[in-house]
């Protein structure tokens, strides 16, 4: 039979937040996939975990998944983890889930912390519906294309960023989605933690003061229903009213549910439209 792939979660600052089933799944399996073995050597010290490591990163993703599912299919037990966080998520981690998956392997996972999770909860912003973007691509063309397709999002945006490149991201952020709330949370779960709920504008300004340290998470809020009522209404406003009408009568509309349509949209009353088509004193 098949072995089993262990998605196992480990701290993204403090050590106490290891769970006690990741410890003995982590000492339990064959070989432990880490992201940096140099890294993760140390978190398997502090726990006496003396399990056999390999190399998983992002530029051996490909090949060493082959290998990796290679060994799961002759019985053995791996386990996952990352540099910190939960595996697969923003993370090479996902190529190896999705052979597995194809190669019909068992895959589980042992949840745990999750910076994305932890920063939203802390943000003070809504987190019913929120989109996770992750690190930006570094490439300028693919960058400047995620930023616009986020323009008119409504829902909390969560993005990674390291201290060096935050300035650039809190200016790309700024001129594409206007001066939005955003809470830049740093250092999560570490001694130096900062949750701070601020702008986009202003937070660019104290980023201009003072260089950044440690790495960020930042929880930006989405458009708001508000907003984006008054666009449509602006987008409308440049039309002249025949232009609406003609707009929904080529979708196939009669002219009373036209004239409807065109008074709702423009936040007027029926009787004002029906007066313009036909010259009359509203």
């Amino acid at each position: 039979m098949a072995g089993t792939l262990y998605l196992c979660a480990t701290p993204i600052g403090n050590l106490q937040d290891m769970t006690p089933r990741v410890v003995e799944t982590l000492r339990s399996v064959d070989v432990i996939a880490a992201e940096d073995t140099r890294n993760s050597i140390k978190l398997l010290n502090h726990f006496d975990i003396h399990t056999p490591m390999t190399s998983y990163h992002e530029y051996n993703k490909v090949e060493k998944a082959k290998q990796l599912v290679g060994q799961l299919l002759q019985g053995r037990d791996i386990a996952l983890i990352t540099d910190a966080g939960t595996p697969a998520i923003s993370d090479p981690g996902e190529v190896l889930v999705r052979m597995c998956h194809e190669n019909l392997v068992h895959v589980t996972s042992l949840p745990g912390p999750s910076a994305c999770i932890t920063a939203l909860s802390l943000s003070g912003l809504p987190t019913r519906r929120f989109c996770f973007e992750g690190f930006l691509p570094g490439e300028k063309k693919e960058r400047r294309e995620a930023l616009e397709a986020l323009r008119e999002e409504t829902r909390t945006m969560v993005f990674y960023e390291a201290p060096h490149h935050l300035q650039r991201t809190l200016e790309e952020l700024l001129e594409c989605l206007g001066d939005r709330r955003v809470t830049l949370c740093r250092e999560l779960t570490k001694k130096f933690e900062t949750v701070t709920l601020t702008t986009l504008g202003q937070a660019l300004a104290d980023c201009e003061r003072e260089a950044p340290r440690g790495e960020y998470v930042l929880v930006v809020e989405g458009k708001s229903a508000q907003e984006l009522r008054q666009e449509k209404i602006a987008s409308w406003e440049a039309m002249t009213i025949e232009e609406h009408m003609e707009y929904y009568g080529r979708q196939g509309l009669d002219s009373k549910e036209a004239m409807k349509r065109v008074a709702r949209d423009r936040g007027v009353g029926k009787r004002e439209i029906y007066a313009h088509l036909h010259g009359l004193e509203p």
